[in-house]
């Protein structure tokens, strides 16, 4: 079997957790996840599966939606819930809802952010999060990820005796930390802030309404139905650029041939290689023949 399965991963999973489930529910090992997501998260994790393992790191290049609870007042290590408290301040006059639009609408754009301590980038070869556990300082990465949109969701904000809450969805792209961008935008209201609560609701084009949970896939297999539940390689590359081929190119490109370029074609892109709407391969800009085009891809 070949193709997409949209799952909605449930909290307390890791996503290699997700991808063991599948690989017994679907007795197959060519099983891969397209972007983590922490155990304490839920949400869309589209897993490719068989052929459509080969499309997953342009299913990770894509944006994503969250929808993030800020909590005003306490800032932790982890820069969310599951961490220690390492800075507290009573909200004493809170923000209002006009206050929290202003201060989101400054991060849409290219932002910079401090990669955070607990996170598996490597430093020096050795994980942040280890030196974290060690109590080693380091100097950490700055990424430069960018915020396609980000608003605020309307009747969130909540006053407690202590502490603010409210909520945001955002439109990111790949590498950005949203639990980074709620301690920011905490620091932005004059507060330390962690992110309480993260919810992943859409990556390229799978969201809440074309996803399937565990649950929903077991019962698929107790009816002999899993075939049904894969979506094909083409809905995880919907981004990408379409170029139609003729048919003596068809030929060439299901044994991976080069082909002359096509005048219209842009370096640095990756295009999709259709015949009568099928797909059949990946091709870009040969590197070192600038009049050619190669395969970075071919789906038998």
């Amino acid at each position: 079997m070949n193709g997409i399965i949209p799952l909605w991963k449930p909290i307390g999973l890791t996503s290699h957790d997700c991808v063991l489930k599948l690989r017994r529910l679907y007795g197959t090992k060519k099983v891969g996840h397209t972007g983590t997501l922490d155990p304490e998260v839920e949400g869309v994790l589209p897993i490719c599966i068989g052929q459509a393992t080969k499309i997953v790191p342009y299913l990770t290049d894509t944006t994503k939606t969250y929808r993030a609870e800020v909590t005003l007042g306490i800032e932790t290590d982890t820069e969310d819930q599951t961490g220690k408290i390492i800075s507290q301040q009573s909200v004493e006059t809170p923000v209002n809802e006009e206050s929290v639009r202003e201060v989101l609408s400054s991060f849409k754009g290219e932002i910079k952010q401090i990669t955070p301590l607990y996170s598996a980038v490597k430093v020096d070869g050795k994980k942040l999060y280890q030196y974290a556990r060690e109590n080693i300082e380091v100097k950490r990465p700055i990424r430069h990820v960018k915020v396609w949109s980000i608003h605020y969701i309307e009747n969130s904000l909540n006053t407690h005796p202590s502490t603010q809450t409210f909520s945001f969805e955002a439109c990111v792209s790949k590498g950005t930390y949203i639990r980074t961008l709620a301690k920011d935008i905490g620091k932005a209201l004059g507060y330390p802030a962690h992110m309480s609560h993260l919810v992943r609701i859409k990556t390229a084009d799978f969201d809440e309404t074309n996803s399937l949970t565990l649950e929903e896939l077991n019962v698929y297999k107790e009816k002999g139905q899993l075939e049904d539940t894969l979506l094909p390689i083409e809905a995880g590359l919907t981004h990408l650029a379409t170029h139609e081929v003729t048919e003596s190119e068809k030929n060439r490109i299901v044994y991976g041939q080069k082909l002359n370029r096509p005048l219209e074609w842009k370096e640095n892109v990756v295009y999709k290689m259709t015949y009568c709407d099928q797909l059949l391969a990946l091709y870009h800009i040969h590197p070192d023949k600038k009049d050619q085009i190669k395969p970075v891809k071919v789906f038998n």
